[in-house]
């Protein structure tokens, strides 16, 4: 074969200066080309981070916490808003600084830290008191508000014992007194308490018979549960049996106390009896 037909393999430095001219051309871009690549990737004025918008936001957050701080501290540890005064209402024979002595409401603890459970419940414990209610009024006062009980008869502990002792519509024996007290019906019980069945029964009867007719009882008592009977000041016996049907035995037994008798009995109002 003739050497002009030949194909002239290329030399090992043509491949290069090739290769070399492939990358140039690759990495050679025109000037415009640059400008218009700056411009996309620089950014534009509306999206630049505004510096000050920013510092503003974080000062913001800031003081929002802050004032969160503070006010968890002023609310939880700070004595400004501490209990400095208790305020007592619906006391009549208990004395308002018997209450405040027994509440025990330490001055100037904030009134959040404050537990008013723990105030009510030793208030409660108090002889002559029947309910209390604790709260708080903002910014330094405990309000408590108490129903003391109120007495519905007594019972005398007799020779040997300790006194004359009130007794609420509950049963509970709550106050002591030097006196047999007047206007109140004398319970005469085995047992007073209120935890006692025959007691709740008795002072239960007392808690809901017309007042006219409370006002003539001088003693009351009961076997069971469902056998209160009381004697009247004219010395009438009247047996009640429970306190259910009250409005009906009431009726009845005015009625039948019109009636010559000792003993009216309207435990059973739709067969009342009138002995001798």
């Amino acid at each position: 074969m003739s050497s002009t037909s030949q194909r002239r393999r290329p030399s090992e430095e043509d491949e290069r200066d090739r290769a070399a001219l492939v990358r140039e051309r690759r990495g050679r871009r025109s000037d415009e080309e640059r400008r218009r690549t700056r411009a996309t990737t620089r950014p534009s004025p509306r999206t630049r981070p505004n510096r000050r918008a920013e510092i503003r936001r974080r000062w913001v957050a800031l003081l929002s916490v802050l004032t969160v701080i503070a006010l968890v501290y002023l609310l939880f540890f700070s004595s400004m808003l501490g209990a400095k005064d208790v305020s007592v209402t619906g006391s009549r024979t208990v004395t308002a600084d018997q209450i405040r002595a027994a509440a025990a409401v330490p001055v100037d603890k904030p009134l959040l830290r404050l537990s008013t459970d723990e105030i009510r419940d030793r208030v409660a414990a108090m002889p002559g008191i029947a309910t209390v209610e604790v709260s708080r009024s903002w910014p330094s006062t405990v309000e408590i508000t108490v129903t003391e009980r109120t007495a519905i008869a007594f019972f005398d502990s007799g020779p040997g014992g300790d006194g004359v002792h009130l007794v609420d519509g509950g049963g509970v024996v709550f106050k002591t007194v030097p006196a047999r007290p007047a206007g109140l019906p004398e319970l005469k019980l085995p047992k007073v308490s209120a935890d006692d069945p025959v007691t709740r029964a008795v002072t239960a009867v007392l808690g809901v018979i017309p007042e006219q007719l409370l006002k003539q009882v001088t003693t009351a008592t009961a076997k069971t549960p469902a056998s209160v009977e009381f004697t009247l000041s004219s010395g009438k016996i009247v047996r009640w049996g429970t306190a259910e049907q009250t409005d009906r035995k009431a009726k009845v037994l005015a009625a039948l106390l019109t009636q010559d008798g000792k003993v009216y009995d309207v435990a059973a109002p739709e067969l009342p009896t009138i002995t001798s």
